[in-house]
């Protein structure tokens, strides 16, 4: 695909921004946490009243990017690049790191937040990747991203993975004043933040109902270390899968045919071997 060779010509730039975007992820806990704990309490009025936030996942998420924001024009700012903003809401990327020297050297970001299972500690409750429709396949498509994949270089998640902590409805229906802040509890703690191209931690399953999203793998240790289904396999054939997801028919039992949906059906229909599957444990939905 162009945009795989779009990125052999960049390959060091790629590999140079990979090192940076990682080196920038491990010093973002020191902006927004106190002894592991989110500094963000709540919002402010013109009376100095203090309200708490809940735990939204939504709510959380942006806000945690409005946090952040002052870093990442810093951080661009020091690699030389120009940052921008997805011009419409629900765009991809979410941010798109622009060359000073070179403009048709463009890396895609998208900033991505989950929190920790409390029942199982070393997964997470997972993320989106972007959608596998439009865009994804047709790649010279402009329709709702901010350029057309294959202009960019490479595509990233910067993301973060937080606990949740139990918040009693005191705390959250009470108004506070400033002087109160070290009373505030934080709604989230213990922070681990990462960047890694996105087809390193993709899973082979939807990431979000009926919509067209690509899901994230769950095990953190393997997020963290790049280690998702199609590790093995390679960027090309993650490409390859998720442009036909659910589309391509597969033959099942009793001469049925159903849309493909999974990994291993789509090493059989292609004639792949099958030592590419890195599913491990994603087989089960974790």
């Amino acid at each position: 695909m162009q945009s795989e060779r779009l990125s052999e010509v960049f390959y060091e730039d790629k590999a140079n921004f990979q090192i940076a975007l990682s080196k920038f992820a491990q010093t973002l806990k020191q902006f927004i946490a106190d002894n592991g704990e989110w500094t963000v309490k709540g919002f402010i009025d013109i009376f100095k009243n203090v309200y708490t936030i809940s735990a939204d996942t939504k709510v959380i998420s942006k806000i945690l990017e409005l946090h952040l924001f002052p870093h990442f024009l810093d951080f661009a700012a020091r690699n030389g690049y120009t940052l921008e903003l997805a011009t419409h809401q629900n765009w991809y990327p979410d941010l798109t790191f622009v060359s000073n020297e070179n403009n048709k050297i463009k890396f895609a970001v998208d900033l991505k937040t989950t929190y920790v299972n409390e029942k199982r500690p070393a997964f997470c409750n997972g993320f989106t990747l972007g959608s596998h429709g439009e865009y994804f396949i047709n790649r010279e498509s402009q329709k709702n991203i901010q350029y057309p994949y294959n202009k960019y270089c490479g595509h990233f998640c910067l993301g973060i993975i937080y606990s949740r902590k139990e918040i009693s409805t005191d705390f959250e229906m009470h108004k506070f004043t400033v002087e109160q802040l070290p009373k505030i509890p934080s709604v989230i703690n213990n922070f681990v933040f990462f960047a890694m191209e996105k087809w390193k931690i993709a899973s082979d399953k939807s990431g979000s109902g009926n919509t067209a999203n690509i899901g994230s793998i769950k095990n953190i240790s393997d997020i963290l270390k790049g280690d998702g289904v199609f590790a093995k396999a390679g960027e090309e054939i993650f490409d390859d899968y998720w442009a036909n997801f659910g589309k391509i028919q597969i033959e099942i039992q009793g001469g049925k045919r159903k849309p493909m949906t999974a990994f291993e059906e789509y090493i059989t229909y292609r004639g792949l071997e099958k030592d590419i599957n890195n599913k491990k444990h994603y087989a089960k939905g974790v």
